[in-house]
């Protein structure tokens, strides 16, 4: 288990996801990455929230397409 965090440089807190490692994970930031600006937005993969607090507040979402839907939305 992992959590995708998507943040914003120029503001406080992130967008986390909770899902697992692997090839699909890889795919799913791959898309995401040609969707967002990347100059702006951060993409990260973390083991757990509380050992990475300079990213907090997290807002949890449920699934990838309220994850997506968020992020673009940044």
């Amino acid at each position: 288990m992992c959590y995708l965090i998507a943040k914003d440089i120029h503001s406080i807190g992130c967008i986390a996801l909770r899902t697992n490692h692997g090839a699909h994970l890889a795919e799913y930031k791959r898309k995401l990455l040609h969707l967002i600006d990347d100059d702006r937005i951060q993409l990260v993969t973390i083991s757990r929230p509380s050992a990475y607090g300079e990213y907090a507040p997290y807002r949890f979402v449920e699934t990838e397409e309220k994850f997506t839907k968020a992020v673009l939305a940044m």
